[in-house]
């Protein structure tokens, strides 16, 4: 099976990291005094979810998405919105942790085929992130928005990507992913083949329909090694 691709491309948020947001939250505001609620949580979502929505569609940009989302804790701490954001990311990177399977998923890979991540997380953290966990030199590419300046599922991302990979056939290239809307549908307007990771937490929308789905990185791992 792995004859089958020259390249395989990673989401990075829960798709190969465990991204635990209220953790973040609450260990950043921690060093502020603020005891961040469940509430404190579910009213930080109502504000953020439609800012990635509206940055995954070109409507916003990275920065103004990473300010907004901190524009009312900002004022009522008399922080900068822009801290609060870094303080945030400082925060993630450090409790960071690879999904289980990861790690050996990585090394089957390794030597095999390419291996890349595009994300539309942000640098701060991506980077530091690989850092920690011991996997940049795993990769060929590391392919982030911010840096770009467009986000998934934009096609030009992934053409930027491929670009960096040496343009490979874009039937032997694998995009794998948790987010249906920007990991899927991207890949699949860009002409790869698609691996959906399921985490059981939302149906796939019914227009975007991926090759593969899977519930876990050994799951995966097995599907690309078996012969």
């Amino acid at each position: 099976m792995l004859n089958d691709w020259d390249c395989i491309i990673f989401d990075a948020d829960d798709t190969l990291f465990h991204f635990d947001a209220y953790a973040g939250l609450q260990r950043m505001f921690a060093g502020y005094d603020v005891q961040f609620t469940d509430q404190d949580y579910a009213d930080y979502q109502a504000i953020n979810k439609p800012l990635w929505v509206d940055y995954q569609n070109g409507a916003i940009s990275a920065l103004q998405l990473q300010t907004r989302r901190f524009t009312g804790w900002g004022e009522k701490l008399s922080v900068a919105p822009e801290v609060l954001n870094s303080g945030f990311l400082n925060a993630m990177a450090e409790i960071c942790l690879p999904l289980p399977g990861a790690a050996r998923l990585l090394d089957a890979l390794h030597g095999k085929v390419k291996i890349a991540i595009i994300t539309n997380g942000f640098t701060a953290l991506q980077q530091a992130r690989l850092e920690r966990t011991g996997f940049r030199d795993y990769f060929d590419a590391l392919v982030i928005s911010e840096q770009v300046g467009v986000p998934k599922p934009d096609r030009a991302i992934f053409d930027h990507t491929l670009a960096l990979l040496g343009n490979p056939a874009r039937e032997r290239v694998l995009m794998v992913g948790d987010t249906p809307e920007s990991d899927i549908l991207g890949g699949i307007n860009a002409g790869l083949k698609t691996c959906w990771f399921d985490h059981g937490t939302r149906p796939l929308p019914e227009h975007i329909i991926p090759d593969w789905q899977v519930t876990s990185l050994s799951e995966l791992e097995n599907l690309l090694t078996q012969r």
